[in-house]
Formats: C-alpha cells, structure tokens, sequence
C-alpha cells in the first residue's frame, strides 16, 4: 500500500469515527432534543481547539454478538481542549453507539484522560450519556467502573471534576458523578437512578416515572445528587464554562483573576435599610450578596437544595471567593442537616483549591424536630458535626461577616 492510499484510509476512517452509531441513531438523538458527543464538545470548547485522543480504539469483545458491532472510539470521545485559553482534559460518551454503553476499552480511554488530567494540572470534565455497563461484557465492563471510581478519588482534591448529565445515566453511570466535585443535568433529558421505573415497581410496587425517580428537578430540589439545573444542553455547557471561570486548574495554581469594573472601595447605602434591625424580620440574603460582590454576579451552587443556606461563588477585588450564607427568607436561616451537609461540601471543595471562604451568619440556630433527630442532626449539623468539622479543619483563608444573629457553632 502506498503513503497515498494510506493516508485515503485514515481520512476515511476518521470520517467512519465521526459517524458514530450512524445517521438514523445521530438523527433519532437529536429528535429527543439531544446533541451528538462530538457536538457537544464543539460547543463546549473553544473553538479550533479540541485534540482527540485514542479515535480508532474498538472492544475486544465477540460473545453475543458484539463481533458485528464494532464501532471506532466504542462510544466514547476523548481528548483535550481549552476553555478560555486555559486547558481542559474531556470526555463525551456517545448514547447512538450501543446506548453509550461502558466497556472495558471505553472505560480505558476515560481512565488515560483522567490520569493524564492530574500529570498536567489541568479539569476534567465528563459529559456523561451512558445506560450503564455493557452487559454483554460481563465482568471486565464492571471491573472499568472501579478504575474509574479509583481515579476519581485520587483526582479528588487535585484536580476540578465536573460531570454532566446528558441522558438516561443508571446503574454505574450514576456512580463516579455522584463523587465529581459538581454535577450538571438538563430538564427534560437528564436522568439519574440506580435502577429505572420497572425494576423499581417490581421490588418496592411503586409507579413512578423517570423524572419524579431521577430527574433533573428531583435531585436538583430533592436528593441534592444535582449542584447545577439547567433548561437545555446549550446552555448546561455554558454553565460549566462559567463554573471553570471562577475556579484554579488544580490545587496549586491560583484561581483566573476577573475583570470586573466594580471599584474597590465602593459603598452601597442600601445595605442599611436591606438588613434589619429587629432580628425576628427576614430578609433575603441574596439581595445583601449583590451588594457586596464585584459586579453583582453570583454563580449559586445547588440553589434549589436546602435553600434555607447559599453557597456558591463570587469575585472580590477580581479574586474568586467561595461564599457560605445563611438564607433569613427560608426558614429563617435554621441550620438542619441538609444545609449542614451542603455546606460542608463546599467548604471542603474551597479548602482544596485555597479559595478563600466569605461566610455571612444569621443564623437562629438547629431546627428541632423529630424528623431531623431521627434523621441524626446530632452528627449531621452539631457542634461536633460535618460542617463544624470541615470549617475547623480548612486552610483556606476566611472571614465571617454576622449579619443579625450570629451563632457560635457556625462562626468562622
């Protein structure tokens, strides 16, 4: 074979990759609102800037049929690009090759992103569509998912994880999300469940659909499984872009600085009149963080999720800065052990990147009850508790504002 026709059979064959499961499944994707994997990175990344890695990889598997269903890069798209200039390591699992299905050289691919994610310093994101592991595999596909699940826990703490949810993800597709620093889903498309609607009213008789079991409403509001709930896949990508904009490549590089306009020593006599002076008055504490954050922008994490606390993060000065808020408008600010858990969650992410914690405290104290006994308030929200843990332990540099009830538990 001459340098000519090899170089026509490796055009082909990257045009055969880029098909993925073919024109019907691609066309049958987009009719459920859906992007391709590779869409999906094209609009992720900047542009012109994405390099693919292990295009031509296929499963070594032939029981079951799989001899006949080979397809290049088996399901998944890997590689590395930039968002705003800065490098991210990603992968996008491909739903119209066999379901998006996780083999043994899928999983391969997935764990060579991470792996080279934590040598160089630098995100990995998953944009995850995948009905879980290739049965037809047996064994190795879930022997992939504990590869995974390994370099997630070292990644943690080293490097961002993001996941986002793009489709109906069960069984081990749900697992390494869930312990990614955050989790993305889009209404309408987004699933997550252990195991769907059928084999649920099998064991426990229960009717439920997709989206009351694993919607992205459900764990946005309910499970909290969710930081992050957005309206379409467009926009979820837009989201994370935000996200890494305020965040460091890795625990030793320093945040990206913004370019705010907002002048330093700017002073907001609003604030006199937005807190109260009578402490049994609420208020919204988000009105407050406007005021005080450079340019009113405010990217909240898991803001329908034990809303009666606000985390997420904000610039001051054109430095990223993590904020912890009581919220006075829910619940008066009661600290319970869902927001105990919230919270701690993301101190315990700030701590690890050094962003620096602004808490603002008004706070009445733990809510009583026997739900939230039962529930075991006492290790989940006490002064012994998670979050008083996790404040005591943190390295990162902090401050506490009191607003109108301070509480000593929860003082920084």
């Amino acid at each position: 074979m001459s340098m000519r026709e090899k170089l026509d059979l490796l055009e082909r064959r990257r045009a055969e990759a880029e098909q993925g499961g073919g024109a019907a499944r691609l066309k049958a994707q987009h009719a459920k609102g859906k992007l391709s994997a590779r869409e999906r990175l094209d609009a992720f990344l900047d542009e012109g800037s994405f390099t693919e890695l292990d295009r031509f990889v296929t499963h070594r598997s032939t029981d079951f049929g799989l001899a006949d269903q080979i397809v290049y890069g088996d399901g998944v798209v890997t590689g590395f690009g930039k968002v705003n200039g800065r490098i991210v390591y990603v992968f996008s699992q491909d739903f119209t090759v066999l379901g998006g299905s996780l083999s043994e050289t899928h999983a391969e691919k997935i764990c060579k992103i991470m792996e080279l994610a934590m040598r160089n310093g630098a995100p990995v994101i998953g944009l995850n569509d995948s009905g879980g592991a290739r049965i037809q595999e047996g064994v190795v596909s879930l022997g992939g998912y504990a590869d995974i699940f390994l370099r997630n826990t070292l990644a943690s703490g080293v490097v961002p994880q993001i996941s986002a949810i793009l489709g109906p993800c069960a069984g081990g597709a749900v697992y390494s999300p869930a312990i990614t620093d955050f989790t993305f889903m889009v209404r309408g498309t987004s699933y997550m469940f252990v195991t769907g609607p059928n084999v649920v009213k099998t064991v426990t008789h229960e009717d439920v659909t997709m989206e009351q079991l694993g919607g992205a409403d459900t764990h946005g509001g309910t499970s909290g499984v969710s930081h992050f709930t957005c309206g379409s896949e467009l926009e979820c990508l837009e989201q994370i872009r935000t996200l890494l904009s305020y965040l460091p490549s890795n625990n030793v590089d320093a945040p990206p600085r913004g370019a705010g306009t907002d002048p330093r020593d700017r002073r907001d006599e609003a604030l006199l009149d937005l807190v109260p002076d009578n402490a049994n008055k609420p208020y919204d504490m988000h009105e407050v963080l406007k005021r005080v954050i450079d340019d009113a922008e405010f990217l909240e994490v898991q803001p329908d999720f034990a809303a009666n606390i606000i985390v997420g993060f904000a610039r001051l000065g054109g430095y990223s800065v993590g904020i912890v808020a009581n919220q006075p408008a829910v619940l008066a600010g009661v600290l319970d052990i869902n927001a105990s858990v919230k919270a701690a969650r993301f101190i315990r992410f700030c701590d690890c990147f050094n962003i620096p914690i602004v808490t603002c405290e008004d706070v009445p104290g733990f809510l009583p009850g026997l739900a939230q006994e039962h529930g075991g308030i006492i290790k989940g929200s006490s002064p012994d508790s998670r979050r008083n843990t996790v404040e005591s332990s943190s390295t990162a540099p902090s401050c506490c504002l009191p607003t109108v009830k301070p509480l000593f538990p929860s003082s920084r």
